[in-house]
């Protein structure tokens, strides 16, 4: 009780006060926070590159210009050719997605299932299919169903516009940053501090480099696997799942159960479903024997068990954004500890009131 005093207790209420205020701002201003988040993604992922382009001799300035355009003009390509094929693909599906279409495709599962699982009652589908159907279908929410696609356009409109500008200020003052940062930080703390950030921005910097080439890889190779089986929908459904496989344990999952949706939508019954399955079977072996021990050799730093409680508990707290950011922010936690632990026990940081009692 002796070492309680007016500053410490001071101190710890001014820290509680800006850990109240911060987080009421990140709550606040969250879609911001979002943006400054993918900007600093896109920054990890580029900073290699420009780091390449400097060491050769090229104005860094001039190297992260250079290398923005070259995104953004890859990104306008991808929105002017890409995108309408896939918009294209999904009006097309979603005119063979109809009422009768879907209690066929029904009927069809529902038979197959009872007659290979027989404590199934019968029509456990199909009596459920009105209701999901009128729900799916509701007039009623049409306006916030028209309200939620208008935000959703108008936050693409403004990430368009935020993203690139401060992509462009992390590569260019990344450095500045991070020294204005540490300069707030006491010097006992400095070196523990330093380290951290190193080891954190390495780390994530080569997850995300690694699952972007990852996803990459998956998206083009189920699109041609799908496209030679002879599924109309194969480039949709091949950027999904290369979207899905960002997701460990689960994402595979996700690509078979769309790839069989959509084949046994796009021809009504299940001659596509077999093939479908065999391509992304191939994507998947593909992933685990050559992609996963190349890419992620240096990334991989957690147990299996480990990484697939903590999509769970990302699961539950956030659904799929959860499972997205689990790896990232428990990779933070999980060097965060480890070097606080390791300074403790070989710098003696923290223990200056054991210092002062001992002398």
């Amino acid at each position: 009780m002796k070492n309680i005093t007016l500053e410490r207790v001071v101190k710890s209420a001014l820290v509680l006060a800006g850990i109240t205020v911060l987080a009421y701002l990140m709550y606040y201003y969250g879609t911001l926070l979002g943006y400054a988040i993918i900007a600093m993604i896109f920054s990890y992922i580029l900073d290699p590159l420009v780091n390449r382009m400097q060491s050769a001799g090229m104005n860094r300035t001039f190297a992260i210009t250079l290398t923005l355009s070259a995104l953004i003009l890859i990104l306008v390509w991808i929105s002017t050719n890409i995108i309408p094929i896939i918009a294209n693909q999904m009006v097309e599906l979603a005119n063979q997605l109809n009422i009768e279409n879907i209690q066929n495709i029904t009927r069809q599962i529902e038979e197959r299932l009872t007659r290979n699982f027989t404590f199934l009652p019968e029509g456990f589908l199909s009596d459920n299919l009105t209701q999901i159907v009128q729900n799916l279908f509701d007039v009623g929410e049409l306006p916030t169903a028209l309200s939620n696609i208008i935000g959703v356009f108008t936050n693409i409109f403004y990430a368009a516009l935020i993203i690139p500008f401060a992509t462009f200020f992390f590569l260019k003052d990344g450095t500045k940053i991070r020294r204005d940062l540490l300069q707030i930080v006491p010097n006992k703390y400095f070196e523990t501090t330093l380290s951290l950030i190193d080891k954190i921005e390495t780390r994530l910097g080569i997850y995300f480099r690694s699952v972007m080439l990852q996803s990459l890889i998956v998206a083009l190779t189920s699109y041609i696997g799908l496209s030679i089986v002879g599924l109309n929908n194969a480039l949709s459904v091949g950027i999904a799942v290369g979207l899905a496989n960002t997701i460990p344990y689960f994402g595979p999952i996700i690509g078979y159960i769309l790839s069989i949706i959509v084949s046994i939508i796009e021809v009504g019954n299940f001659s596509l479903v077999l093939p479908c399955i065999l391509a992304i079977l191939f994507v998947q072996m593909l992933d685990n024997i050559v992609l996963q021990p190349i890419i992620f050799s240096r990334s991989a730093d957690m147990h299996p068990v480990a990484i697939l409680f903590i999509i769970m508990i990302g699961a539950e707290t956030a659904g799929i954004l959860g499972m997205l950011v689990a790896i990232p922010i428990a990779t933070i936690i999980k060097i965060t500890f480890n070097q606080v632990s390791w300074s403790l026990n070989n710098y003696y940081v923290f223990r200056s009131g054991e210092t002062s009692d001992a002398g």
